[in-house]
C-alpha cells in the first residue's frame, strides 16, 4: 500500500490570513475553516495548552499536509 507524504506548511511564515493552496489542486484551504468541506483532520499535537501541528487532509486529492508554526502565530 503506497502512504501519502506529508507536506509540511508553516503558517507563521504566510502572511495575511494564511490561507494556503493544497499541494496538488488550486483549491484554497484556510487553517479557520471548520466546515472541513476541502480538508478533514487527522491529528492534533498539543504541547501543554497550545496547538503545536495539526494534519489535514485535503479532500479534494488526498494529500496529507502538517501545519505548524501556531505557536509563533499566538506570540505576534
Amino acid at each position: 500500500m503506497k502512504q501519502n507524504q506529508v507536506r509540511t506548511t508553516d503558517l507563521a511564515k504566510i502572511e495575511g490570513t494564511r490561507d494556503f493552496s493544497c499541494p496538488n489542486r488550486r483549491v484554497t484551504i484556510s487553517p479557520e475553516d471548520e466546515t472541513e468541506s476541502v480538508h478533514s483532520v487527522l491529528e492534533t499535537k498539543v504541547r501543554n495548552v497550545s496547538l503545536k501541528e495539526l494534519t489535514i487532509v485535503s479532500t479534494e486529492c488526498g494529500s496529507n499536509i502538517s501545519l505548524v508554526g501556531f505557536i509563533s502565530i499566538g506570540r505576534r
